[in-house]
């Protein structure tokens, strides 16, 4: 899932320092931050630091040409922060559910490491699926995004029954793990 344009606006306008990006963006997202924040043993000035710290986060993100944001800015932006929070909540020995260690807990940066990973996944996902060609991107499509069954997917592509339509869908499914892992070994 791709966050909708006007998200993109807002993040290409970020990415070019467009106040009237940031300002929407802080609008949009502050006060629910603020109230996950003073609900867990928090304050006011707190949820400024936190969410400006994840603002930068988003804000470095928004300027690498890969970063593909893949759902809304919101729940990125209140991840980075929960995040942030209940780790700063963790060394400061105020988190109600202690952890034994630090060490069992995830660092932001490999979250945001691990998202980033899946982002350029789906994007090489999205560009080898464009470069299928049909009807396999329309057979795949319906049936794993669509889940129609296979004698529907026979009647819609004129299969003379559901096996052989079985039988399309996995040759189209090779042909795009085929793509996908000829495209997603050349950016390793």
């Amino acid at each position: 899932m791709k966050a909708d344009t006007n998200e993109q606006a807002l993040l290409k306008g970020l990415a070019l320092n467009d106040s009237r990006a940031i300002e929407t963006i802080y609008k949009d997202n502050f006060a629910m931050v603020q109230a996950f924040i003073m609900q867990n043993n928090g304050s006011y000035d707190d949820a400024r630091d936190v969410f400006q710290e994840a603002m930068i986060a988003l804000y470095e993100k928004a300027q690498t040409e890969s970063f593909v944001l893949t759902c809304q800015i919101k729940t990125y932006v209140y991840s980075i922060c929960r995040r942030l929070w209940l780790k700063r909540l963790q060394q400061l020995g105020r988190y109600s559910n202690k952890v034994d260690s630090l060490d069992e807990t995830v660092p932001v940066e490999e979250d945001l490491e691990i998202h980033e990973k899946r982002n350029a996944e789906f994007a090489i996902m999205d560009r080898a699926m464009n470069s299928l060609g049909e009807p396999c991107k329309s057979l795949l499509e319906g049936y794993y995004l669509k889940k129609m069954g296979m004698q529907a997917l026979a009647a819609e592509f004129g299969y003379t029954n559901a096996d052989n339509a079985k039988n399309q869908k996995y040759k189209c499914l090779m042909r795009l793990k085929k793509l996908f892992f000829s495209q997603y070994n050349i950016g390793d």
